[in-house]
């Protein structure tokens, strides 16, 4: 009897145990997306860096799919992120680069790639660079700002309310000023020149770093910036630190939603302007400033996945490593990126930059991590950052609202390995469209002049005033313009832009 009593509890304990690691293996993924600014495809070390090492990027790459050929939607960053949370298209809502001030351009009203995850169970953070807008215009930021990333699908957000480079210069934790003194409040002005912190064009003395006329507004932290500001000391942020104040936001958030599936959209500021390393980064590269923010960024994605594998929770979680758009050398402060990059190329063997319809300004460095599912490899299929909306709702199982996500494709056994079968057509965004089809790259006429201050930043654009259609196998730099030879090429591809724009 006593023997039968034992031999029914250990058969019981073994039906416990299969049953909690049954329900373990069938568990929704963790989600992070780690979305880096300006890095260019060549800027990791498994795609060809040159003069900085990034060992833990390049650990994801090892145990996961490293993709050569994924694109954010378009070639700058307010875009990108439009695109990446709504699954829709940036120039249907006339999504362009905002000033600090500027009203949330995310029509709270749909749903949006938190909001879908919610509907699954999800628990959602951002933390990092918002860049989407806050409020309705005129923001008062001495209150909880309305409209924001809470009415846009985001349980909990810490945010950098535009960019490194625009005031003002202080943190929101749920659309908050962080360490706000009610006693000196806060007061932002972009055109109209405020009292308050001393302007860049009237003290260059007190800069760290010399910029172009556009950055010469307030100066904070020895930074002069886009735009005026007055009052908020104590709440200003130092620029050295913003990398370990976002990564111990996000390891947090990590440890208080462990027990449940979440959702990270991890948005750092880093490598964006201006390129100020904490000295634990200064002199990590051979390329000065840039190169050692790209080292700092690397750190950080360790910071994450530390966290997961303290929590024991890195094999069942889905971590895309990208970046919104491509690479830029000069973009207001003299940092000397340009002087100091030497043997490396920052958008690898494709042509363009950031603002660029030529490769570069939207091929990214782009890695999926997720070792319970995915066999680790390379990739070439064609994929876009709105794609990742249909494909995490086909992969949960979550129909997506009838409204929603009109240009996000599911291409999910493509995102995990299992097909190298990715878009037919991908639209690139920038200051005219570029189209893809397979090998071929169509780029349309645009008439108009290159705008003053990207030439100013050595930057070419793209565009032309005749068609442009290469033929990336044989030339992925995108020098021969091979448009005359290949007539019904060219006009299948105006024909579907023609589409997708209407």
């Amino acid at each position: 009897m006593i023997k039968s009593n034992r031999l029914l509890m250990l058969l019981l304990s073994l039906f416990v145990s299969q049953l909690i690691n049954s329900q373990s293996n069938t568990k929704n993924p963790n989600i992070v997306i780690i979305y880096v600014d300006d890095l260019g495809y060549g800027d990791i070390g498994v795609n060809g860096a040159i003069g900085v090492k990034t060992p833990y990027v390049d650990e994801l790459a090892k145990n996961g799919l490293n993709f050569s050929d994924a694109h954010s939607s378009a070639a700058t960053c307010t875009p990108s992120r439009y695109s990446l949370l709504t699954g829709s298209y940036a120039f249907r809502n006339n999504a362009a680069i905002l000033e600090g001030d500027a009203p949330l351009i995310i029509d709270t009203t749909k749903e949006t790639l938190p909001k879908m995850l919610q509907k699954a169970g999800y628990r959602t953070g951002i933390v990092g660079k918002w860049h989407l807008g806050l409020g309705k215009g005129k923001i008062d930021w001495n209150q909880k700002i309305p409209l924001g990333p809470e009415e846009v699908g985001f349980d909990y957000s810490f945010l950098i309310p535009a960019t490194g480079d625009r005031v003002p210069t202080v943190f929101l934790e749920n659309q908050e000023v962080v360490n706000l003194d009610k006693n000196d409040p806060i007061t932002v002005s972009y055109g109209t020149r405020i009292d308050g912190y001393p302007w860049g064009f009237k003290h260059p003395e007190l800069l760290k770093q010399h910029t172009d006329p556009y950055h010469q507004g307030a100066i904070i932290n020895g930074i002069s910036r886009i735009g005026y500001m007055k009052g908020g000391k104590k709440a200003l942020w130092v620029d050295e630190k913003i990398p370990f104040v976002l990564s111990e936001k996000a390891t947090n958030f990590i440890e208080k939603e462990k027990e449940n599936p979440f959702f990270l959209y991890f948005s750092l500021h880093d490598i964006h302007q201006p390129r100020i390393a904490n000295i634990k980064f200064v002199e990590s590269s051979t390329m000065g400033p840039r190169g050692d923010v790209i080292a700092q960024m690397d750190w950080c994605v360790g910071e994450i996945t530390k966290a997961l594998k303290k929590q024991n929770l890195l094999k069942n979680t889905l971590i895309v490593f990208t970046s919104d758009n491509g690479p830029i050398l000069d973009d207001g402060y003299l940092d000397y990126a340009r002087e100091l990059v030497g043997d490396h190329k920052p958008g690898g063997i494709y042509k363009g930059a950031k603002y660029s319809v030529f490769e570069a300004g939207t091929r990214m460095p782009t890695i999926l991590h997720w070792p319970a599912k995915e066999e680790p490899g390379k990739s070439d299929a064609l994929l876009s950052q709105v794609d990742l909306y249909a494909s995490l709702a086909n992969l949960l199982n979550v129909k997506v609202d009838k409204n929603a996500a009109p240009d996000s494709e599911n291409h999910l056994d493509a995102w995990l390995g299992k097909s190298k079968k990715g878009r037919e057509f991908l639209l690139e965004e920038a200051y005219t469209y570029g189209l893809r089809l397979g090998k071929w790259k169509y780029i349309q006429p645009k008439d108009k002049p290159i705008p003053g201050w990207i030439a100013n930043k050595f930057v070419d654009p793209g565009f032309s005033a005749e068609v442009q259609l290469f033929n990336l196998e044989t030339d992925p730099s995108e020098e021969n313009n091979i448009a005359k030879n290949n007539p019904k090429i060219v006009k299948k591809m105006e024909h579907k832009l023609k589409q997708i724009l209407k």
